[in-house]
């Protein structure tokens, strides 16, 4: 018996340092710019040029306000041609953030997120770009930031630059509701989204098509 315990216990030591090495399995992405389209055309997330995004909620620091400007703009990364994304975020009205973001749609109409250049601001004065980093540089590389066709349940990386961008994302319904100052809306798609670096910190999305 004592030889069958301690069998077991090496079979689960065996299996516990299987699943450990798993969850560290390293993050590998094949980018074929040929794969790629030139529009953003995902219907969750629609990138047409000229347009503005504007969002705005309760935080804990105070009223957010955020402006998503698509410019005409484009930045070759990896090989691929990324749309730029100009996002402005304000707090009781103070500028706090400037980061231009750089998009891309593959031919089965997932959308990438290549990076972006992050500028923090404080008294209305650039302080900070940390959290900056691009695909492709310094082992950094780039994630789905909304699936072509969400299923519930379906689990994607949204970037990858180690202990700096490590975001996930997690489809979590396809039939949520939400009503905004724009009108009332359902059939939504709603995500969760996290980050290893920032435990406990979670934020849920709503998407209408």
């Amino acid at each position: 018996m004592k030889g069958l315990r301690v069998f077991f216990l090496i079979a689960v030591l065996i299996v516990l340092v299987a699943i450990a090495a798993s969850a560290k399995k390293p993050y590998e992405v094949d980018i074929d710019p040929a794969d790629f389209v030139g529009a953003v055309t995902n219907p969750y997330f629609p990138l047409t040029p000229g347009t503005t995004h504007i969002y705005e909620g309760e935080t804990e620091d105070g009223t957010e306000h955020v402006e998503n400007y698509v410019t005409h703009d484009t930045k070759e990364i990896m090989g691929v041609t990324c749309i730029v994304l100009e996002s402005r975020e304000w707090i009781d009205g103070e500028l706090v953030e400037f980061t231009l973001d750089w998009h891309a749609q593959d031919i089965h109409g997932n959308v990438w997120y290549f990076g972006e250049y992050t500028t923090e601001y404080e008294d209305g004065e650039p302080v900070s770009h940390e959290g900056s980093w691009e695909a492709g540089v310094d082992d950094a590389l780039p994630g789905i930031i909304m699936l072509a066709s969400p299923r519930k349940g379906a689990r994607y990386r949204q970037e990858y630059y180690e202990d700096v961008a490590e975001d996930w994302g997690l489809v979590l319904s396809l039939d949520g509701s939400a009503e905004v100052p724009y009108g009332s809306y359902s059939g939504l798609l709603v995500t969760k989204d996290w980050t290893p670096l920032e435990p406990g910190q979670i934020e849920h999305k709503y998407y209408a098509s």
